[in-house]
This record gives structure tokens, sequence and C-alpha cells, in this order.
């Protein structure tokens, strides 16, 4: 594996970096792109894993127990009512940006993201497959009904005046650090039309990615010929899935990751640089 170190400024191993990715795509221009966390840590979204690929801070919550337990789905809304607003003005980085434009250019083929924020699509990314779903839709696990993240904010607000303009540690994908104690009074919301359970519509973990996204996510890795991972440790098993159906399709594998990955051993180069300063640059001599 070739792997090059690009500090944040521009300088001799940031313009090596960006010619050997500019070059890996100039020869596949079908490459489908993956994306994780590490390209919204510049939009102000932590990511849930440090350099060495080891999660962070307490678990997170189990979609099995999130389903059975009103305590843990009490936590979760609690922590997403004071968590949701940041995360909602988060606004799209110059790497988002970049693919965006790389895209428009011809120079990439298909994009397949583990996150949940939207930031692609805001920038102007199209036919993004979701992964993990997305933050800013709800679903009634009863009724099936559906909700903007919007709505139910405002319905958590109406019911949780106590709660309105607390501020707390912002964590991974809209959730907040709140203590024990604040969750006493909390009103979980509720469907508006069968009283029901509401989700987010994302996958937790413990949960699998439902199987036709699953499926397209597969199906764009068949079409291309080479798999680009970006600011992801593909640590879960639903994305380190393209890494190995492109490791034994014999298709190249390249990261653009500040730390470890778990297809470390299958990628032909490795580039330890910052999304967000390295894409636009790759963008631009690509134009």
């Amino acid at each position: 594996m070739h792997t090059i170190t690009s500090s944040s400024p521009p300088c001799a191993s940031h313009g090596e970096a960006a010619e050997q990715l500019a070059h890996f795509l100039q020869r596949h221009p079908d490459v489908l792109l993956l994306t994780g966390a590490g390209i919204s840590t510049a939009s102000g979204i932590p990511d849930y894993r440090d350099t060495d690929g080891v999660r962070r801070g307490n678990a997170p919550v189990q979609g099995p127990d999130f389903r059975r337990q009103p305590a843990v789905q009490r936590r979760y809304w609690a922590r997403s009512m004071v968590g949701y607003p940041a995360l909602s003005r988060a606004q799209a980085n110059p790497g988002h940006l970049a693919i965006a434009q790389l895209a428009q250019q011809g120079s990439i083929g298909s994009l397949v993201t583990q996150n949940v924020d939207g930031l692609h699509q805001q920038a102007g990314s199209v036919d993004v497959t979701e992964l993990h779903g997305s933050i800013h839709a709800v679903v009634c696990l009863d009724c099936h009904a559906h909700y903007a993240r919007r709505t139910v904010q405002d319905m958590l607000e109406y019911d949780n005046p106590q709660m309105v303009g607390t501020t707390a540690t912002p964590a991974p994908d809209g959730d907040a650090l709140l203590e024990p104690g604040q969750l006493a009074s909390f009103t979980v919301p509720r469907c508006l039309h069968c009283g029901g359970t509401l989700k987010p519509d994302v996958v937790f973990f413990g949960d699998g990615v439902p199987a036709a996204c699953a499926a397209e996510a597969a199906h764009k890795m068949r079409d291309a010929s080479a798999l680009l991972v970006i600011g992801s440790s593909v640590m879960v098993y639903s994305s380190f899935r393209l890494c190995r159906m492109a490791a034994e399709a014999g298709k190249p594998l390249a990261a653009i990751n500040l730390g470890k990955t778990r297809a470390d051993d299958l990628l032909g180069l490795k580039i330890a640089a910052p999304a967000q300063t390295l894409l636009p640059t790759v963008a631009a001599m690509l134009a």
C-alpha cells in the first residue's frame, strides 16, 4: 500500500497527495465513493471514532433497546432535542462541495454515504445512497407514518418547555450529552396519527441496513471499476462489505482518512489528509 501523509496547509506532501488522487480518478472516472463521518467533522459534526478506529465516549443507542425500552426512547429524544438544532444548521464544507463538483465534471461515479446529516445533498450531490438513513426524517414504528424531523422538534419543544434553550456538549449525529437528572420529567413524542412510537429514520447500532438500500449500494459497487473511501474507518460491516466486494472483484481501493481503517490491508493507496483541503485541490486539477 502506498501511503501519503498531507498536512492541512498547502505543501509538497499536499501536492503529491493531490496528484496521486487525481491520477487515481483519471484511471477510474466511474469510481464509487464511500464517505463517512470524517468528511463532516469540518462542518462541526463530531465523529464516532479516534484515529485508531476506537469508538469514543459512551456506547450509542442500540436499536433493539430503543424499540423495547421506554427509558432508552426518553434518553434518545431528550438528547436529540438538545443536539438536533446545531446539526440542522450545519453547512456543507469544501469536501462535500468538491465531491459534487467532481461528479458534475464526470471525474467520479456514484456516491454511497454512511452519514445521516444530508450534507452531500445540500452540497449538490444527487443519487446519494444513505446506508444508515437520514436524521432529518422520523418514522412511526406502529403505523409507519413519516414526519419531517423539524416537525418532531416543534413537538418536543412544545411538550418540554423546560428543555428549550438547554446547551450541552454535542455528540455524533445530532446527539448531545445530558445529565441523567435532566431526563426525569421529559415527555417523549408520540405519533400524531396512532399514538405510536416515533423513531428517527436511521439505522441504529445493532440494526441492519434495509435490504433494498444494501442492494442499491452493492449494485453501485458492481458497476464501478474502483472504490474510494473518504473519511471512514469502515469499522462497521455495512461499509466494510463494499471494500470486500471491491477486493474480491480485483478492483483497486483507495482511501482518504486520518487514521486506521478496517480495510488497510486491502488498500492500494491511502492518503492521510483532511478531505476538506485535499478534495478541492483535486477537483481544480481535474477541471
